[in-house]
C-alpha cells in the first residue's frame, strides 16, 4: 500500500492517515496500525472493539477534503468545469494564480499529470506554505511550482496552454495572458461576485481582437436525500460558489 490509506465506517465516515506503526484512535475503538500495514486495499480491519473499518485507496477528493486548509477552496463542482470545459489534458503546462490552500492546484495537476506542469502564482507566503505541505503530501510536487510573486504585474512564462485565476481582479492579467497563452489556449476567471463578471467584460473590451467570445456559467451542485418515504433536495446545498469565465486565445 501507499504511504496514505482511507478508513471508512460502518456509518461512512472517512479517516485519511498516514501507514505506519503505531495505534489509531477513533470513538469506535482503537486501530493497530501494525495489522493495517499488512493488509492490502479492500481489505478490512478491526477496533479493540470488534468494530469494522474498510481500507481504500485515497483519491483526490478523499485527500482535499482531509487536507489542511487555509483560505477558502475552489470546490470539486467547480474544478471539474475548469479542467472539462477548457480542455485541461495530460502535458499541458497551466499557469495558475490565487493558489490559496491548493485545492484548485492538486485537480490541475492530477489533469496534466506527470508530463504536464502547474505553475502557480501567489503573493502571501503563508497560504504558499500550507499550499506546498498539500501538493507535496499528494505527491505532486514534481509537477507543480509555487512561485511567490504578483500575476498582475506579469507572467515570466510563454507559450502555456491555460491561465486559470482565483482572483479579484481578473481583468488585469488580460495583457499579460495575451504574451503568454498559446493560439487555442483558455483564460479562465474564478469570481466570487456578479460585480466582478461585469467589471471583467467591461475591461474585456480593449481585447476583444485576442480572444474568442466569453462564456460565463455558474454552477449548482444538488444533493439529495433518498429515503424510503421521501426523495427531495436536501435541506442544506452548495448552491452558488463563483462564477467561471472562459475565454480562448484566438
Amino acid at each position: 500500500m501507499g504511504s496514505k490509506v482511507l478508513l471508512v465506517d460502518k456509518r461512512g465516515k472517512k479517516y485519511l492517515i498516514t501507514a505506519k506503526k503505531g495505534e489509531f484512535h477513533t470513538d469506535l475503538g482503537i486501530i493497530n496500525l501494525d495489522e493495517l500495514l499488512e493488509k492490502d486495499y479492500g481489505d478490512r480491519i478491526k477496533t479493540h472493539l470488534g468494530q469494522e473499518f474498510r481500507i481504500l485507496r485515497p483519491n483526490i477528493r478523499d485527500y482535499i477534503e482531509k487536507m489542511k486548509r487555509g483560505p477558502q477552496i475552489v470546490h470539486p463542482k467547480d474544478a471539474g468545469i475548469i479542467i472539462a470545459y477548457a480542455g485541461i489534458s495530460p502535458g499541458d503546462i497551466v499557469v495558475e494564480a490565487g493558489v490559496g490552500s491548493g485545492a484548485l492546484t492538486i485537480y490541475l495537476a492530477n489533469a496534466v499529470g506527470k508530463e504536464g506542469r502547474v505553475i502557480s502564482y501567489e503573493i502571501r507566503e503563508d497560504f504558499a506554505e500550507i499550499a506546498r505541505k498539500n501538493i507535496e503530501g499528494i505527491g505532486f510536487s514534481d509537477r507543480v511550482e509555487i512561485k511567490i510573486k504578483d500575476i498582475y504585474e506579469g507572467i515570466d512564462e510563454k507559450d502555456v496552454d491555460h491561465i486559470v485565476l482565483d482572483l479579484p481582479q481578473p481583468e488585469r492579467v488580460l495583457p499579460h495572458a495575451i504574451e503568454s497563452l498559446k493560439p487555442g489556449g483558455f483564460f479562465v476567471a474564478y469570481t466570487p461576485c456578479a460585480t466582478q463578471v461585469h467589471r471583467f467584460y467591461q475591461a474585456l473590451q480593449g481585447y476583444r481582437e485576442y480572444f474568442s467570445r466569453p462564456q460565463t456559467i455558474d454552477v449548482f451542485a444538488i444533493e439529495h436525500e433518498v429515503k424510503k418515504e421521501c426523495f427531495r433536495p436536501r435541506t442544506m446545498n452548495m448552491l452558488h460558489t463563483g462564477y467561471l469565465t472562459f475565454l480562448r486565445k484566438l
